[in-house]
């Protein structure tokens, strides 16, 4: 693939770098894992196979060999040589076709998945893009004009486009990306830091996603908190999804590029299964939290692996069988 136009910030990612922030080394990843996981999926591909994930505006690319892809999570109105492509399904792209994405429609984060696949070294036992280290996904650092990514395997596939630039396969996933504003959390270990009426007020009223808002962190506007404490925390570790109070009584959440520890209040975690959703959220944007228990958390996790596990086994046997065929 070469990088006709570079995008805003699209990086290579998989579902983490995890096991190293004892070292001060943060896990990056996909900031949404499931639409990144359900692109692999939708190939047969192991879940956690490196992805490329687009910003809008985004990249340009250019195909210069026979592929199969995927692209899930937002809709950018994806189009190869300005054919419009439908989003969740496998697509049989012809080599010198060029992928644009025209239009925000939807969502903040899409994701391409290759069959053929993306041809880098894993750093620290991730592929994913470090930004902070400038390692891993491609030389540490967004794609840019001109840049050339190789592919480790070359499955024919002349046979099924016969001499057209893409055929979208029959099969697709199901789910798109979920745009509820109401996102479940389990309190945190300083939850307990916050007067009654603070902890009232997170669940009651509605906050905004700032313009101060990156693979980071969200910073939120909407009613400020207090503690009933002047206790100062010490610096503490914190993961994807984890929500601080700061001093002036706003939030920030952590998203996948955050730091190894802070030392502001972990007031609450926003749960793994909804992560993905929040992940699809943009400035100005508005959220409601609604609080939910471990086991009901643990129970959504294991329904959203276990849905994307059984797709990943059923779409494997349908391209083995139809690249079988076009032998």
């Amino acid at each position: 693939m070469k990088i006709l136009r570079s995008g805003i910030l699209d990086t290579i990612q998989d579902s983490g770098r995890c096991g190293s922030q004892h070292l001060g080394i943060n896990p990056s990843g996909a900031m949404d894992c499931f639409s990144s996981q359900l692109s692999n999926a939708v190939l047969g591909k192991e879940l956690k196979s490196p992805v490329i994930e687009f910003h809008f505006p985004s990249s340009q690319i250019l195909f210069e060999k026979e592929n199969i892809i995927c692209i899930c999570g937002a809709d950018f109105l994806p189009t190869i040589n300005n054919q419009p492509v439908p989003l969740h399904h496998p697509i049989v792209v012809n080599k010198n076709s060029i992928l644009k994405f025209s239009k925000l429609q939807s969502g903040a984060r899409c994701y391409l998945s290759l069959l053929n696949e993306i041809n880098i070294e894993k750093w620290n036992n991730s592929y994913s893009t470090n930004l902070k280290a400038n390692a891993g996904g491609f030389k540490g650092r967004p794609l840019l004009t001109n840049d050339v990514i190789g592919c480790k395997e070359n499955f024919g596939v002349s046979n099924i486009l016969k001499n057209r630039d893409l055929v979208v396969l029959p099969w697709k996933a199901q789910d798109t990306v979920d745009t509820r504003n109401e996102i479940e959390f389990i309190i945190g270990s300083e939850w307990h830091w916050l007067t009654k009426d603070a902890r009232e007020s997170f669940s009651e009223h509605w906050f905004q996603i700032t313009n101060e808002a990156d693979r980071m962190g969200y910073r939120l506007a909407g009613q400020k908190l207090f503690a009933n404490t002047e206790e100062q925390l010490v610096s503490s570790a914190v993961s994807f999804g984890t929500i601080q109070l700061l001093p002036k009584g706003q939030l920030i959440i952590l998203m996948a590029d955050h730091q190894t520890t802070g030392g502001y209040p972990r007031i609450a975690h926003i749960i793994s299964a909804h992560l993905p959703i929040l992940a699809q959220k943009k400035p100005n944007d508005v959220v409601r939290f609604k609080l939910t228990s471990l086991e009901e958390a643990q129970k959504k996790l294991v329904n959203q692996k276990k849905y994307l596990n059984q797709l990943q086994i059923a779409c494997k046997f349908r391209l083995e069988e139809l690249l079988h065929a076009a032998l």
